[in-house]
């Protein structure tokens, strides 16, 4: 995987083949931001990378001038190796170990961009349950986005506060906003 922009632009990162992951791609990565570019500022904003896996997302967020990132991930392998690439990179990012829907019940923070890469193997019920904990706890700042990663055979446009799909190759990324006024 590498970093497409920011501060450690073209940085080639590689994870241990060990770890259960399925790295969000170059490409969707790359596109995901050019649409972020243009409805938030990155660095103003506190964001949450749920099943964080590699680090990806995080370290595209940090390398872009995002000031506080948290990345939840339940497998021990991945967030050491959160931690790891952060310390080396100097990277504000905060690898914390818990099941996802557990950290999402206790936290108090509120996140202006979240992020979440379920493994695919998890159900559609698994994903509105997700969706539920996020509006239900009011998770979301005014003015955020919350992007969710599925396989491309789901569709979410069902669920609340839902403003748009995009699909890049087998994934599609679901965007939710509080305000509709998100393109």
């Amino acid at each position: 995987m590498r970093i497409v922009s920011g501060k450690h632009k073209g940085r080639r990162i590689t994870a241990p083949k060990n770890l259960p992951v399925r790295p969000t791609t170059d490409m969707a990565k790359e596109a995901l931001f050019n649409r972020l570019a243009n409805q938030l500022y990155l660095q103003d904003t506190i964001a949450l990378d749920l099943y964080a896996g590699t680090g990806n997302i995080s370290y595209e967020l940090a390398s872009r001038g995002c000031p506080n990132i948290t990345a939840v991930d339940s497998f021990p392998g991945c967030v050491q190796f959160i931690q790891k690439t952060a310390r080396e990179l100097d990277m504000n990012i905060s690898a914390v170990r818990a099941d996802v829907l557990e950290y999402l019940t206790k936290t108090p923070q509120k996140f202006g961009f979240i992020f979440a890469d379920p493994p695919y193997a998890h159900s559609a019920d698994l994903l509105t349950e997700l969706h539920a904990v996020i509006f239900e706890r009011e998770l979301l700042a005014p003015g955020g986005l919350f992007v969710l990663e599925y396989e491309k055979h789901k569709n979410l446009s069902h669920l609340p506060h839902f403003v748009d799909a995009r699909t890049y190759g087998s994934s599609v990324f679901g965007f939710f906003a509080l305000e509709q006024e998100i393109e």
